[in-house]
C-alpha cells in the first residue's frame, strides 16, 4: 500500500469539478472543507479498500456512508446486480426483486408489517413524517439536536433545546420549522415537557446518533421515549437509515428491544445502490396512496438493479457476519484507544457494534485525518461522522490502522486559518 504518493490526477479532477458542482462536489462533506486539503477522487474499490486515480490504495472505514457493510463490490451483490441489469434498468413497475427485499426487511424486523421503497433517506423520513402528521391529525414533530434525517424542510432545523426549531438552511422559510420542536439527545425531560405541552404527530430520533459522531443511546431513554409516546397519541419513528442492519440485522429496535410505530431506512438495503425505506404498523400504512389519502410517488422506487443489489446484501448478513462485525468494530476501538495512550492525545472512542467515532481534542481532528490519508487509511473527513467497518476488513488492516493511528494522534493541530 503506497504511503504519502502523487495525487496530482485528483487535484487536476477536482479543479475541473469546481466548474461543474458547487464545491465541486454532490454533496457537500465530500469537499473537505472541514479538514482542509483536496479530495481525493476514487477510482475503484473491492473488499476493504479503494484506490484513488493517482493509484494509492487506501483501507477504507467511510464504505460509501455505510451501504458496503460487506466490502466493496462482494461477488454476491455484484453477480446480482449484473444479472438484474441483463433483465432491464427500470421498469416503472413492480418487479420480484422488490417483494423479496420487501419480504427480508419485514423478516428481520417485526415492527414493520409493511413498508414502501423510496429512493433516498431524505425521502423516507419526509414520507414517514407525512404519515404520522395525517394518522395523527397533528402537525408538530420533535426531533433530536444534533439528529439528521435528510434535507426535506421539516427537518432542516437548528437546535433549540425544547424550543421552536430554527432553519438550518438559506431557503427553508420559518414557517417550515414553525411545527418541528428539538430536544436534546438522550434528555427524556425535554421531550415529555414538550408532549405535555403541544400536540405532536410524532418524535422522530436516530436510536443510535450518529451523524454528530456516534453516540449511544442512555440507559432507559428509548424505552423512555416509547412509553412517552404511547401515554400522549405520539407516534415514535425510528430513523435507522445507518443503524438498520448495521448494529443488528433488527437494528437497533433489536439491539435494544424498542418497537417504534414506523421506521426510516436506507444505506445498507441498498447494497450501496440508491435506496430508502418507510415503513410500519399495518394500519399506518394503510393510509398510504392507493390504499390512502398520504400521497406518495416514485417513478425510480422499487428499482430493480437496487432491488437486487439489497436482497443480496442482505442474504449475507446472517449471524456469523454479525459476529465478525461486533468483534471487529470492538478490535478497532481498542486498538485506538491503546494507540492514543502511546501517544499521549486526549481521545474518546465512542462504539455501537461496527459503528465508531474518535473524538478528538477541538482542532486535532484535520491533522490526524490527513496524517491517516497519508498513512493510507481513508476516513470520513469530518470529526462529527462516523467510522463503519465491513466484514472484509482483517485482522491485518486493523492492526495497520492502529499502528497510523499511534503516529497521526500525536500530529500537531492545524491552525485555524488553514483548515
Amino acid at each position: 500500500m503506497s504511503v504519502v504518493a502523487p495525487t496530482t490526477r485528483s487535484a487536476e479532477l477536482m479543479a475541473r469539478a469546481s466548474g461543474l458542482f458547487p464545491g465541486g462536489v454532490s454533496s457537500p462533506v465530500r469537499a473537505f472543507r472541514s479538514v482542509g486539503g483536496t479530495p481525493r477522487v476514487i477510482d475503484r474499490a473491492l473488499g476493504a479498500r479503494a484506490w484513488d486515480v493517482d493509484g494509492n490504495e487506501l483501507i477504507d472505514y467511510v464504505g460509501s456512508w455505510g451501504p458496503m457493510i460487506l466490502g466493496h463490490a462482494h461477488p454476491a451483490v455484484v453477480e446480482a446486480v449484473t444479472e438484474a441489469a441483463r433483465r432491464g434498468t427500470s421498469y416503472g413497475a413492480p418487479n420480484p426483486h422488490e417483494i423479496e427485499l420487501g419480504a427480508l426487511i419485514t423478516g428481520a424486523m417485526p415492527s414493520i408489517e409493511r413498508l414502501r421503497f423510496v429512493s433516498s433517506g431524505t425521502e423516507a423520513a419526509m414520507s414517514a413524517i407525512r404519515l404520522a402528521r395525517a394518522a395523527t391529525k397533528r402537525d408538530a414533530i420533535v426531533k433530536m439536536a444534533g439528529g439528521y434525517h435528510g434535507h426535506a424542510d421539516a427537518l432542516l432545523v437548528e437546535p433549540g433545546s425544547g424550543a421552536i426549531g430554527m432553519p438550518a438552511s438559506a431557503g427553508v422559510t420559518a414557517g417550515a420549522a414553525r411545527d418541528t420542536l428539538v430536544a436534546p439527545f438522550n434528555d427524556l425531560d425535554v421531550v415529555e415537557r414538550l408532549l405535555a405541552t403541544a400536540p405532536v404527530a410524532a418524535v422522530i430520533v436516530e436510536p443510535v446518533a450518529a451523524n454528530m459522531g456516534v453516540v449511544p443511546p442512555a440507559d432507559g431513554y428509548l424505552a423512555g421515549l416509547r412509553e412517552l409516546t404511547a401515554r400522549h397519541g405520539t407516534l415514535l419513528i425510528f430513523d435507522e437509515v445507518i443503524t438498520g442492519f448495521r448494529v443488528a440485522r433488527g437494528g437497533a429496535q433489536e439491539r435494544y428491544g424498542i418497537a417504534p410505530d414506523l421506521t426510516v431506512l436506507g444505506k445498507i438495503i441498498g447494497g450501496g445502490l440508491p435506496v430508502g425505506a418507510y415503513g410500519g404498523r399495518a394500519d399506518l400504512m394503510a393510509l398510504v396512496a392507493p390504499d390512502g389519502p398520504v400521497y406518495q410517488a416514485g417513478t425510480l422506487s422499487g428499482n430493480p438493479l437496487t432491488m437486487a443489489a439489497g436482497a443480496a446484501t442482505l442474504r449475507e448478513l446472517d449471524a456469523s457476519a454479525y459476529e465478525r462485525l461486533e468483534t471487529a468494530g470492538a478490535s478497532l476501538e481498542d486498538a485506538l484507544n491503546d494507540a492514543a495512550h502511546a501517544a499521549g492525545a486526549v481521545v474518546r472512542t465512542s462504539r455501537v457494534g461496527s459503528l465508531l467515532t474518535a473524538f478528538l481534542e477541538e482542532g486535532r481532528y484535520p491533522a490526524f485525518f490527513h496524517a491517516m490519508l497519508d498513512a493510507g487509511i481513508m476516513l470520513p473527513p469530518s470529526q462529527h461522522e462516523a467510522w463503519f467497518v465491513s466484514t472484509a476488513h482483517t485482522n491485518d488492516d486493523l492492526a495497520t490502522t492502529a499502528n497510523a493511528a499511534r503516529a497521526a494522534f500525536a500530529a500537531p493541530p492545524v491552525p485555524a486559518e488553514d483548515r
